[in-house]
């Protein structure tokens, strides 16, 4: 790849260290971008992926750009302050941020064990939330706007039952990107959302290992197929360029078809 739609700039990833956030990462080294890789306890991945990321920039002809890896909890206020004033130190700016880290567990709506609901939310949206606030305040302080990207999800519109927490946390997260986006549009920076369906990650080891339950998966999906995280990785780039420079406040679900309603793909209801 040659492409330097992201030169000059800045990123941190969270959760950049294994899956989506990692595909977005290298996909964002590859196109010119600085990148920062925010992962909690998750050492080894986490280099692994600084590592592909300096190949990345190398392979597309960018040279040795800088690259590093933020630890944080991004659940946890301070930590999320730190984790971006840590991005703004290595890169003396941050341009980009993605709210890409989550988690997911089962949470029957009348089941649920609060701690693991409150974790969820905590993780899924509210993390979202420090970070963006943290950075944002970064991109006021200083000419030039910002972007911030949430990873969201198909179940942020699509419910999910059994997985309460969950589809609670995407769907906050719309509401969160179009609540800031419309209260900083007019002040150069922009925020929307990737809502990726069904991807091969390690979010998804209970089906995407099994042939059986992953055709299972994929009978659901109107394209046939679940998505690689690279699949998904070039609708961020996209978003985070000057491409995108007039879109703010939008979902733009990256699912195979998932939320085009497919039962209706035979009309049975007329």
């Amino acid at each position: 790849m040659s492409r330097a739609r992201l030169g000059g700039r800045s990123a941190l990833i969270t959760g950049g260290s294994r899956g989506i956030g990692r595909a977005v990462a290298e996909r964002f080294a590859a196109e010119g971008a600085s990148v920062a890789i925010g992962h909690l306890r998750d050492g080894p991945e986490a280099h692994a992926a600084l590592d592909a990321c300096r190949r990345a920039s190398l392979d597309a002809g960018h040279g040795e750009r800088r690259h590093c890896i933020v630890e944080a909890d991004v659940s946890m206020v301070a930590d999320a302050d730190r984790m971006i004033a840590e991005a703004v130190r290595a890169f003396g700016r941050l341009d980009i941020l993605v709210n890409n880290a989550g988690i997911q567990a089962a949470t029957p709506g009348d089941a649920y064990e609060p701690d693991v609901m409150e974790r969820i939310i905590a993780v899924n949206l509210l993390g979202a939330a420090h970070g963006a606030r943290a950075a944002i305040r970064h991109f006021l302080s200083r000419p030039g706007g910002g972007v911030v990207i949430n990873t969201s999800s198909a179940h942020e519109v699509i419910p999910k039952p059994g997985y309460l927490a969950y589809s609670m946390s995407k769907g906050g997260l719309g509401n969160l990107t179009r609540t800031l986006a419309l209260e900083f549009a007019d002040r150069g920076i922009r925020v929307n959302a990737v809502g990726p369906g069904a991807t091969l990650t390690s979010l998804n080891d209970s089906w995407r290992n099994d042939p059986d339950r992953l055709a299972g998966v994929e009978r659901h999906i109107p394209m046939g197929h679940a998505a690689a995280p690279e699949a998904i990785a070039p609708v961020f780039a996209f978003l985070a360029s000057d491409e995108a420079a007039y879109v703010t406040g939008q979902t733009l679900f990256a699912d195979g078809g998932l939320t085009l309603f497919a039962d209706f793909k035979e009309n049975w209801a007329s």
